[in-house]
């Protein structure tokens, strides 16, 4: 039978907003990102089956949920476990919008008085506010330049998944009835996993290095690189790539408090908690 057109397609969602990429849509791999002309993507409402599927615990901790919300929404977006993190924050905000509003219910405590202030946060100006690192600019040592990009949110949420993991252990292992030497032997690995976890991270945003004429691009020689290079080098490296990752990194709250007996003005941070982010808008 041939097959015919849903006379209710013009009922479906159609696109809330449109967005610009803080990253352009640099950084992507082939075939991951369908890019507009004018380089603005449409975002839709989120739909009920998103709205359950960001419910699923396991989804939300292997990251599988955020994922699969962010292809739903932004159709654009063909594989979002290739999204740049300096993308990440635009995108759920942009969900946001698209699905519940610009208007955000924000509570903070006043650090003058300690009052429990409520706002009214208009995402609008969070977006408008967000901006991107430059990773287009190199650092040199001698015959050493080092080239960054920012890690994918496969890779990000690769990293917090380990590191959830090995403070699980740490955390548990105080109150153990464990022998004192395997408390030591197993807080000794757990320490390790995660000095090891931070050099494949640092690592991870090293795009290529060029020297002595040659360019290496194998991840597994720049991860070599950067566990064996001089403390000099290393310090540069981790010092870059810390601030690369704080310019693209939500700006903080200039708030008012409104205690009728302090009205005073403070910064606040404002972090997106992708666990209850849309949970608490519905």
């Amino acid at each position: 039978m041939p097959e015919t057109s849903n006379p209710l397609r013009k009922f479906f969602r159609q696109p809330a907003i449109y967005i610009r990429l803080p990253s352009d849509g640099n950084y992507y791999p082939q075939g991951s990102l369908e890019l507009p002309p004018n380089r603005e993507l449409p975002v839709y409402p989120m739909t009920a089956i998103d709205e359950i599927t960001y419910r699923t615990a396991d989804a939300l901790f292997n990251g599988s949920a955020l994922v699969n919300v962010i292809q739903s929404c932004i159709p654009a977006i063909k594989n979002a476990w290739h999204v740049p993190q300096m993308d990440l924050d635009t995108l759920l905000i942009a969900i946001r919008i698209a699905s519940y509003g610009h208007e955000m219910d924000f509570e903070s405590n006043c650090p003058h008085c300690n009052n429990e202030n409520s706002f009214g946060l208009d995402l609008r100006q969070v977006l408008d506010n967000i901006k991107a690192g430059d990773y287009s600019e190199s650092i040199k040592h001698g015959d050493v330049e080092i080239f960054f990009r920012p890690l994918s949110y496969e890779q990000a949420n690769a990293n917090s998944m380990k590191q959830f993991q090995d403070q699980k252990i740490l955390d548990s292992l105080p109150n153990s009835d464990l022998p004192e030497e395997e408390k030591i032997r197993l807080l000794t690995q757990a320490f390790q996993k995660l000095t090891v976890m931070t050099m494949s991270a640092l690592s991870g945003v090293i795009s290529m290095i060029r020297a002595d004429g040659e360019i290496v691009v194998e991840p597994e020689h720049i991860e070599e690189f950067v566990q064996n290079c001089d403390r000099e080098i290393f310090n540069s490296i981790r010092d870059h790539a810390t601030q690369l990752r704080e310019h693209s990194e939500l700006k903080p709250l200039r708030l008012k408090c409104n205690g009728p007996e302090c009205q005073k003005e403070y910064e606040t941070p404002f972090t997106l908690d992708v666990s209850n982010f849309f949970v608490s808008a519905s």
